[in-house]
């Protein structure tokens, strides 16, 4: 029996050992807009991520970039086309621009998916009010790898 519980101990610490911990949003280090460390120490998800792009509960990148690889009932304008997105984006610097697209494009009006502050003038639901707390990411760590991985398998 006290083997059993000796067994169980060691197998429990190495697994606590080997999960890799999330990096918190206000963690995350830009370097001239990229972020070249994973946010979550595991590959995303190319499906997960195409999923997260093309819904309006998640991430709606299809709300404003072009996507031709995202069959959605509209797909916006307002933002770059992200066709052949990993063409002209390294993964860290795409990273950066899921994360929080200013770091990049000063005046880009991309929000920032995986940001908990600050910002200029974040509301209460429609109260006309300052926000209580700070306000969650858009993203979790584990969206913004799998948006990331999706976004690489755009190719011209």
């Amino acid at each position: 029996m006290k083997r059993h519980v000796v067994l169980a101990a060691l197998a429990a610490t190495l697994a606590a050992g080997s999960a890799i911990a999330e990096t918190a949003p206000t963690d995350v280090m830009f370097e001239e807009g990229a972020v070249a460390q994973s946010l979550t120490g595991a590959p995303g998800s190319p499906e997960a991520g195409a999923e997260v792009a093309s819904t309006r509960a998640l991430g709606n990148c299809v709300a404003c970039h072009v996507v031709s690889a995202l069959s959605a009932d509209f797909q916006g304008n307002i933002g770059p086309e992200l066709n052949g997105a990993a063409d002209r984006w390294s993964e860290a610097q795409l990273r950066g621009i899921v994360i929080d697209a200013k770091h990049t494009f000063p005046e880009s009006v991309m929000p920032g998916m995986y940001k908990t502050g600050p910002f200029i003038r974040p509301g209460d639901a429609y109260t006309g009010k300052a926000a209580p707390a700070d306000l969650p990411p858009i993203l979790t760590a584990a969206q913004v790898e799998d948006v990331v991985a999706f976004l690489l398998t755009l190719k011209e």
